[in-house]
This record gives structure tokens, sequence and C-alpha cells, in this order.
């Protein structure tokens, strides 16, 4: 197999209007004098706008002479200068280092651009420098740099985020703006996050507390907000042309990953196609440390019967690799200054991939599962964008957004020594349609509403197969036979209004409606109380939030924010096997979970070298959907899949409490070295006073960071702490096959730390080395919640090529 070589520049964003200078400027890093790409360049008035390219280079045709032009990048200090004044420079200019910028753009908050230094929720941004230093293999190793967020793991194809005690379906993705979440995102942990590709995202957005007023149903612990390449439209006369390829080898996995992407861009036409593939073999786990974590044995079928090997090498976690294709296509087309559009298309398959944690699951003194997989994870996006520029009494910025996504999943298993293989599909069609506008009321006022509606279809199939004979036979399905429809419809307003220059108010609305309908065709294998589902629940969600900035470099948030998160298909209508022995039932008196949250946060920049920021924040929580011991028909066992089960079901609780805070500080000791840290801690309970399931042990980072000419690096840390028995929720405590025992014999999640060094040397303008190597000391850990033990001692090697 041949691995092409990549790089993925690409725009942050791109608005071209009318006007001439005629010249082109350059834009360098003041250290080092390399080109700084992906600068945003615009005037005072916010309606001219350019980009500069990988040479570092823009055209400021678009501005008038008597322009001053503002120059924003997230790692560098902003900086404006006049027209005039960039002839006597030579039209080339240097941006100096910054730890951190208060005045970042962000794209989340109210679906348009907004200054982050106006916005009251905490914010952390993941930018393509980021990636391009710590290389993260998936999109859900990405959402872990800077530790944004907490990341839990099944298996090695996975990867579900927490957030602030969050996660699964109460987390919501987005896309380009379409929300990724559908009708079966589960409670438990997921790994959809990994159909997007890395390789095509130039900003990622983790916005933190409640974001349903802008998003809806699902955004309660945060929103992810991901931003994919843009086709770049040529700046002048001539075609723009821009070639990327990226090779990379790492040696836990022995992961080979190819990426491809190309972009022409002309005046009004631009096109960009990406293509990637990695493949990931078993993983190597680390030696030091833990030996109750070892794959002593596994399964093999052997002269048609199942037979337990020992493992030779304990350390390699058989059978937990996979490999994945990722594709997208784009086209934009800018007729006029005032319009634009934007198709899309994104396509993620995968290979089987092992659900580890199920494979290394005993049944007494022998393994559970011969084989336990997900078959390949398949999405795909239609995406057609319409941006249109005109005031008008309603509006002076509009933007219709269609998509139409398509996703699968299968879950195969069989037992050890049995002969059938169950298989269990899921197919979901969404549509979704947004209208989006916003409007300047004059007098500091600004208004952003509109209006969303989603559709879900879900179709469940079923059946178990005689591997001696191949032969077929019907079991119950994953989710209802018959008809599974969820339709959402919405409206939303937000408002800005900049009391002085140094108070922002934001505030807002969302009324949600929420339709769920399902039907039960074959009702032989479980007998029912009930042949269909039918739920309608509204919901109205607000916020309110100020930002204070005491002085030039100090900013106080405050925001108060509801969410909520309306029962789903899965929550209401699943039948699965949850944990050894359990089996979770229907239950179609679910309510609505809302959320109540503040947030107060401190950022403060002292001098020109310590950047710090705090965040404090309290959810209250009602009406909490939980997974709980319940009955079904009278009986709080039953059998299922040829084994009598413990009977559970998502209930709502009376309400649960969740409070923690977030710290970072950067500190630039010199022009070529700065020190960057960050610690998050968080506790929770339900009005059982048990422990919450998504709250994540306390974890944090400390960052030595080196750049100097054409050579970037970090050497960190990485840590968390432990969860004691009686501080893990009731759900993880009975999965004796994921934890250390204490010294009492019961379940605990253990603290551990890591050693990492990741660097990035420039070669030329058009080649970059990339290489580092993780858990330097080798040590042997499995985060908190996650089946599948981290990565031991790995090294790797990336080559980009720029043309």
């Amino acid at each position: 197999m041949k691995f092409v070589l990549k790089s993925f520049f690409g725009i942050l964003f791109l608005l071209i209007f009318n006007a001439s200078a005629g010249q082109t400027i350059r834009v360098l890093d003041q250290i080092s004098g390399n080109p700084v790409p992906d600068v945003a360049i615009f005037n005072q008035a916010m309606n001219k706008s350019v980009i500069s390219k990988h040479e570092g280079e823009a055209s400021l045709e678009v501005f008038n002479h008597t322009d001053t032009i503002i120059l924003q990048h997230p790692a560098y200090k902003r900086m404006s200068v006049t027209i005039s004044q960039l002839e006597k420079m030579g039209y080339v200019i240097y941006l100096e280092k910054d730890v951190r910028m208060l005045d970042e753009f962000v794209l989340i908050v109210n679906r348009w651009e907004q200054e982050i230094n106006e916005v009251p929720n905490k914010i952390s941004i993941i930018s393509r420098t980021d990636v391009q230093l710590y290389n993260p293999q998936t999109t859900a190793d990405l959402l872990s740099i800077n530790n944004a967020v907490f990341l839990q793991k099944s298996q090695l194809g996975g990867g579900s985020p927490m957030i602030r005690g969050f996660a699964a379906n109460s987390v919501l993705l987005v896309v380009d703006g379409v929300r990724m979440n559908n009708a079966i995102y589960r409670s438990g942990n997921l790994q959809n996050v990994i159909s997007l590709d890395p390789n095509v995202i130039e900003q990622s957005e983790v916005v933190y507390g409640p974001g349903s007023v802008v998003y809806g149903s699902d955004a309660l612990g945060g929103v992810l907000d991901f931003h994919t390449l843009r086709p770049k439209l040529s700046t002048g006369k001539q075609l723009y042309l821009s070639l990327n390829a990226i090779t990379r080898l790492s040696s836990a996995n022995n992961e080979k990953l190819g990426h491809f992407d190309l972009n022409l861009g002309f005046q009004k036409w631009a096109f960009l196609s990406s293509i990637s593939y990695s493949d990931y073999e078993d993983l190597k786990m680390g030696s030091v440390g833990h030996p109750s974590y070892l794959r002593n044995e596994y399964v093999s079928r052997i002269d048609g019967k199942d037979t337990i090997l020992q493992n030779e090498n304990p350390g390699l976690q058989k059978f937990s690799g996979y490999s994945q294709i990722n594709f997208t296509g784009k086209v934009r087309f800018k007729p006029k200054n005032n319009l634009n559009f934007n198709y899309a298309f994104h396509y993620s398959n995968t290979s089987d991939i092992p659900r580890y944690d199920r494979l290394i699951q005993y049944n007494q003194d022998k393994l559970k599962y011969a084989r336990w997989y997900y078959g390949p994870q398949k999405w795909f996006m239609h995406f057609l964008n319409g941006d249109f520029e005109h005031k008008t009494f309603l509006y002076d910025n509009a933007k219709l957004t269609m998509a139409y996504q398509q996703y699968e999943e299968s879950r195969h298993y069989r037992r050890l020594n049995e002969i059938d293989l169950f298989h269990r599909f899921e197919k979901v069609d969404i549509f979704s349609f947004n209208y989006d506008l916003n409007k300047d009321l004059g007098n500091s006022l600004s208004a952003f509403y509109g209006i969303e509606t989603v559709f879900n279809n879900v179709s469940s199939i079923a059946y178990s197969e005689d591997i001696t004979t191949g032969i077929g036979s019907p079991i119950p399905s994953r989710y209802p036979n018959g008809l599974n429809q969820y339709y959402t419809l919405a409206i939303y307003s937000m408002f800005k209004y900049n009391l002085n220059e140094k108070i922002n108010l934001n505030a807002g609305f969302r009324y949600n409606y929420i339709y769920l309908y399902s039907t039960i065709e074959d009702n032989s294998f479980y007998n029912f109380p009930f042949e269909e589902l039918l739920l309608k629940n509204s919901a109205l969600n607000g916020s309110l939030g100020f930002v204070f900035r005491q002085a030039e470099n100090s900013q106080i948030n405050v925001n108060l924010a509801s969410g909520f998160r309306a029962p789903n298909l899965d929550d209401v209508a699943k039948i699965f096997d949850s944990e050894p022995g359990g089996v979770v039932v229907p239950n179609d008196n679910l309510k609505p979970e809302y959320t109540y949250n503040i947030d107060l946060g401190w950022i403060k920049k002292f001098g020109e070298t310590i950047d710090f920021e705090i965040t404090g924040f309290y959810t209250y929580l009602k009406d909490a959907m939980v997974r709980r011991p319940y009955s079904f028909n009278g009986f709080n066992t039953i059998m299922y899949d040829r084994e009598m089960s413990k009977v559970y079901a998502v209930v709502n609780v009376k309400n649960a409490n969740l409070y923690g805070f977030s710290l970072n500080l950067g500190f630039m000791i010199s022009p070529s070295f700065s020190l960057k840290t960050d610690f998050t801690y968080m506790k929770g309970k339900d009005n059982e006073d048990l422990p919450l399931r998504h709250i994540p042990p306390y974890y944090g980072g400390l960052h030595i960071l080196f750049e100097k000419t054409i050579i970037k690096a970090d050497l960190y840390a990485l840590y968390n702490g432990e969860i004691s028995n009686e501080n893990l929720s009731p759900e993880e405590q009975s999965k004796l096959h994921m934890y250390e025992l204490d010294q009492n014999g019961m379940p605990y999640s253990p603290s551990w730390y890591s050693l990492n060094f990741k660097t990035s040397v420039q070669v030329t303008k058009k080649l970059t080395f990339m290489g580092g190597v993780e858990n330097i000391l080798d040590h042997r850990y499995r985060p908190y919640s996650s089946g599948i033990v981290a990565p031991g001692r790995n090294f790797f090697l990336s080559i980009k090529v720029s043309i």
C-alpha cells in the first residue's frame, strides 16, 4: 500500500468584498522570520477581510488606501496598521507571539462570528497549529489536545468526550453548523466522533456549559463544534492551486496514515477534495505497573472449537486493531460579493472494530465472549449552505443550511463455546433545515435569530447466525422493528448589547417541540404491554451572560443558562445488554431532563508574560435520566439472548448536582521558551447521593514549550487523579474487568501520569518533519471508565509536503 504525503493548510474563514489597494502583504513571525499562514486581515468596520496563505501572503486589493487594517491570529498578538504605514514598511509585517489571546474569533455561540472577549462562555480552541504539533490519530484524540475534554475509550476505534460530568447524548457534536447527534445516540459511551477526519478540520471549539438556546436538545455539558477546511477562492485573476500531503507512522499500534488534499480556486468558483486512509494494528500497552491489565489470554477457533490460548505477549491487546477511510469533497460558488454558496460531501467508513472491553470480560473463570465487534461504522453527509448579506428591515445577513446524513452501525457477538453469532443492524436517516439571520439594530444592539427542524428515521433489524451451517434465525432487534421517527422543531433568538466599552450583555431564548413515534410490528419476543410508543415534549430555554472588561487585559465572565435533553429513541425504546447479567428495557414514561447552570470566570493577563484564566461552574440537573433497576411485566429478571439478566431501564430521578472549576496558566519565560499548565476538578451526585457516571477524576497537564526559527517542541506531562470505589458510580462498580482492585478487593480507578515529547521541524517552506514519543516512561494505565489500556511508549514520525 502506498501512503501519500499531506499538509492540512486551510482557511479559518474567507470573505471577499470589493475595493482596491492592489498590493500584497507578507506576514512573518517576529522570532523565526517564517511565514504566518491563516492570519485574519480585516478593516475596522469588519466588512472586508482576507486570509494569509501558507506563504504568509495576502492580497490587499479589497481594501481602500484610507483603511486601517487589523491582523489577527490565535497564536499572535493582535495588530492594527494603516495602509500608508504598510507602504513605508515595504508591505512586510512581523507578528509577536502571544501565550493566549483575549480576542480570538469563535464561530459557535450564536452561529455567527463573534469575538471571544464578548462571549461569556468558557471556550477552548484547538487550532490547526496545535494539530500539526501533537499529531492526533483520530478526531477523538484531537479533542484531548490541551486537555480540552476528558476522553474515554472502550476500544481503540473509539473515543467518548466527557464535558463537565456529561457525555455521549448529553454532549452535542456539530460539523460546519450541522448537528451530528441523532435519535440513537445513547447515554453510554459513543465513538461517533471518530467519523470525522482530523486532517480536514481547520479549527475545533469546545464550548462549556449548556448550549441549548442555539442548538437545542443534547447540549447539556457543552458543544463540540468542528469547522472543516473551506475551499479557497483566488484573490486575483490567477488560478489558486494548493496541494497537500502527509504520512505518519506510529509504533504502539503500527499506525500507517496517508492523506492527500487538493484545492483549486478561481475568482468565483473553488473546489476542494480530500482523502485519508488509516490502518491500526493491535495496540501495545505500557510495561510498568498494574499487571492485572495484561491481556493474558484470548479466544481462537481451532478445528471448529473455541480454544483459550495464552497470549505470547500479554502487553499486546489482541483484537483491537481496525482501519478507516475518509473522503471530503467541497464546492464553493461566489457569484457576488454579498452572496456565497457552499456544498460539501463527507464520507467515512471503518472496518470491523473489535469491542475490546467486552473481549476481556470473564464469566466466572473463563472469557465470556469468543467474538464481539462493531461492524463497519458508516457516515456520510450532504450539506448545502447559502449565505446572503443584504441590509433589510428583518436582517443584515441570512444563512440557509440544508443537510442530509446517513449513519449505519451494527453489533456482532458470540459467547464462548456457543455456535450462534448475533447480528444487530441500525440505520438512521437525518434531514435538517436551518435558517439563521442576524440584524444590527443600532445603539450597540445586535440580534441573532432563526428556526431549525430535524427529522430522524430509524430502521433496526437483527438475526442470529449458526456459524456451523450459516443458517439465520430471527432475534429481537435493538430498537422496535416497526416505524421509528423522531422530529424536532425550534425557534430561537439571541441578543448582544454593548452597554459601554467595558460591558457586554448576551441574552437569548429557544422554544423546542419534540415528537417521537415508534411501533412494534413483532411483539412475540417479549410480549410488551404496548404496541406503539408516542412521546410529545416541549421545552423553553434561556441564557443571560455578562462580560465585564475591567481593563485592557482583564475580563470577568458571568453566564446563566438552562439546557435540556429530550428522550430519544435510544432512551425510550432500546433493549440491550448494558453490562454482564443486565439488560435495559423500554420505558415510555420518560420526561426531558433539564439543567440550570451558572459560570463565573476571570481572565487576566499580567504584563506581557503571564496569562491566567479560572472558571467555576455549578449545574443543577432536574429529572435526570439515569439507568436504574426496573421491572418488566412484573419481573425484575428476564431471559435476554439466552442469559437470565437483571432488568434495568432509563428513568428520571429527582435531581443531581454538579460543580467544579478549571484553571489555565501560561508564562512566557523568553521569546523562545514558555510554560503552560491546566487543571480541572469536578464532582457530581444525584438525589440518592450516588456518584454520577460521567464525572472524571481531576486531571491536568504541564507543558514546557520551545520555539526558535524552524523548530517547535513541547515536553509535557499529563496526569489523572484516583477515583475510589465509594466514588465510582453504580454503573461502573459492576465492571470488574475494567478496574484495578483496592486492598478490600473492590474496583477503583487508579491515578496515573505520563511524560511526552513532540516536535516539529520546518525544513523548507514546503517540507516539514514532525515526530515525538508519547508515554516516555512506558507506564501501564487505563483512563477512567475506559475498556482499553492506554498506549505504551509510542514513537511516531510524520512528514508533510505542501505545494
